[in-house]
């Protein structure tokens, strides 16, 4: 049974979600993603994600007031949506919809972290890590199992009565499967230790391709799975913090009881191999994600590694449509390899928001210069800020740089 209290405060929050969700704008911005995905923008797209919440938590609009654990994750989705299109909306899309996960349990490769953390702040989730390697010898490669899905139909269908319950009449609910993130490296640097693992790229090589084709393996065995189940998600909203809509999907023949992966969107990254030279990333990386991004419909490639001076790998990779420019490229290296053959989605330094002092000025040239390098080498662009761990407790500079984004943007 549902407290009556924690019922009429998510009702409240739904029904201005819903009022915002209505509104024109909305439909708006999901035309001009279409734009910019299909690689013809009306003009730069900008969004912000991954923002550091702990440092906003004592604003009114933030605080929760549900009792029900459920409730609370509900509460506090809805409070973010609302504080974001309040503050710093840019061209975030408010949804009139909520997505329901469905119950599932992925075993992933049955390896266990072995780490150190440390912390600034006991409210800030981020953490500093010391991984220690689990892979030295012949016999650790039989640790990577492979992953097995489970789904609990009776959970999900108690999830989407509840959310029925909470929503209806307000906001439509939808149950949700999984959306894949198959990353190889990222885990393997939580196993190993970044430095180990580089390492042994270069002393036993043969062992890391037995390692990266084991995993590869177990994701596409997954993706089976969750394919022969109907458990991957419908059609995306985002994919890694950018705008996901497009006309090119779902793939002929969708059916929305059992999405395929050909119905999708996947994004792939190889953070660890920021450092190492374009033959290893196409050795290690590219022949074994190639593998897994043939199956998806399109493909957004890369996060903080700079891939500046590896396009013509990353042009390997199946299904491709936007390619990550972190803070650490070179910008006009970056825009001439991409060209108009795929978005040049830029990540702008979250550090300016971290300095004692925020230099508006600063934002601006520095936003200014992708947008010239773009429009010089006719290259579709999205501005995405994200990873901020911290705005020094002054939120007032999200709200700043939003401004300043969109200005830049011409919106």
């Amino acid at each position: 049974m549902l407290n009556k209290e924690d019922v009429s405060i998510l009702r409240g929050l739904a029904a201005r979600v819903a009022e915002i969700a209505a509104l024109p704008v909305q439909e708006e911005k999901r035309a001009l993603w279409r734009k910019l995905n299909a690689r013809t923008p009306v003009r730069p797209m900008v969004m912000m994600d991954q923002v550091c919440w702990n440092e906003l938590e004592e604003s009114e609009e933030l605080l929760l007031r549900c009792t029900d654990p459920e409730c609370r994750g509900y509460e506090e989705q809805l409070r973010r949506t609302l504080y974001q299109w309040s503050h710093f909306p840019v061209d975030s899309v408010v949804e009139s919809f909520i997505r329901i996960p469905r119950a599932i349990e992925n075993s992933g490769f049955g390896v266990e972290v072995q780490e150190e953390t440390v912390s600034t702040s006991s409210a800030n989730g981020i953490l500093g890590h010391k991984f220690f390697n689990q892979f030295q010898h012949e016999e650790d490669l039989e640790k990577v199992r492979m992953p097995r899905i489970t789904h609990d139909p009776v959970e999900s269908r108690r999830r989407l009565a509840v959310a029925e319950e909470l929503f209806d009449g307000l906001l439509d609910v939808r149950l949700s499967g999984m959306d894949p993130y198959l990353s190889l490296w990222d885990p393997i640097s939580t196993w190993m230790g970044v430095q180990n693992a580089l390492y042994a790229l270069i002393e036993r090589p043969d062992f890391m391709h037995r390692l990266a084709g084991r995993m590869t393996d177990g994701y596409l065995g997954m993706l089976d799975q969750l394919e022969e189940g109907g458990l991957l998600c419908g059609p995306q909203s985002l994919i890694h913090c950018t705008g996901a809509y497009t006309d090119e999907l779902p793939a002929e023949g969708y059916d929305p009881e059992r999405p395929r992966t050909k119905d999708l969107w996947t994004f792939g990254l190889a953070q660890m191999f920021s450092t190492v030279s374009p033959q290893m990333f196409k050795e290690f990386e590219v022949d074994y994600v190639s593998r897994i991004c043939a199956r998806f419909g399109l493909v957004y490639y890369g996060c903080c590694d700079p891939l500046d001076g590896k396009m013509n790998e990353v042009r390997m990779i199946p299904n491709v449509r936007k390619v990550s420019m972190s803070p650490w490229v070179n910008e006009e290296r970056g825009a001439e390899a991409i060209g108009g053959d795929f978005v040049y989605s830029r990540k702008p330094n979250p550090a300016f928001l971290a300095e004692s002092t925020f230099e508006p000025e600063h934002v601006r040239a520095d936003l200014l210069a992708t947008r010239e390098a773009c429009a010089k080498h006719h290259c579709p662009l999205e501005i995405i800020l994200k990873d901020i761990s911290t705005v020094r407790y002054h939120p007032e500079r999200l709200d700043q740089w939003a401004e300043l984004a969109m200005q830049v943007a011409g919106a």
